[in-house]
Parts: C-alpha cells; structure tokens; sequence
C-alpha cells in the first residue's frame, strides 16, 4: 500500500472488480506502481488516474487499449 492513503485503498478494494480501472488500482496497489507512473505511462493526469482507481469513472474508450495493455503487462 506505500505511496496510497488508506482512504485511496480502502476505495479500491471495495470498488466493483468488474470496473477497468478499478482492477488497474488494484494490480497497481498490489505491485506499489505509483499513480505519477501509472499517470505518465498512459498520458493523462494523476487526478484521473485516482478516479478510475476508485471506480469514480471508467476510461474513456480512448484509453481502454493502452489501459489493457498496461494491465496485461503486469502479469
């Protein structure tokens, strides 16, 4: 959980699994991946990276490809 405030985690587990980002703030807690990196690697800012984390809302059909191949790169 370092570099997350327990609310941002809190958040995240209880997200619905079923949502994009939710599952990306997950594998990202899970592997202490910073938002600011998360943020640079898909191009979009902090605040929307801690939006989609907590389930706040989905991304943008724009980026649901760079944000799957993300995902699969941590498996």
């Amino acid at each position: 959980m370092r570099g997350y405030s327990i609310e941002v985690a809190e958040a995240i587990w209880k997200g619905d699994q079923s949502r994009l980002g939710v599952r990306l703030g997950k594998a990202c807690v899970n592997r202490r991946i910073s938002v600011a990196k998360v943020a640079e690697t898909l191009g979009v800012t902090r605040q929307t990276i801690y939006n989609w984390f907590v389930g706040a809302y989905d991304p943008a059909e724009s980026h649901r490809g760079a944000v799957e191949k993300f995902l699969a790169s941590l498996d």
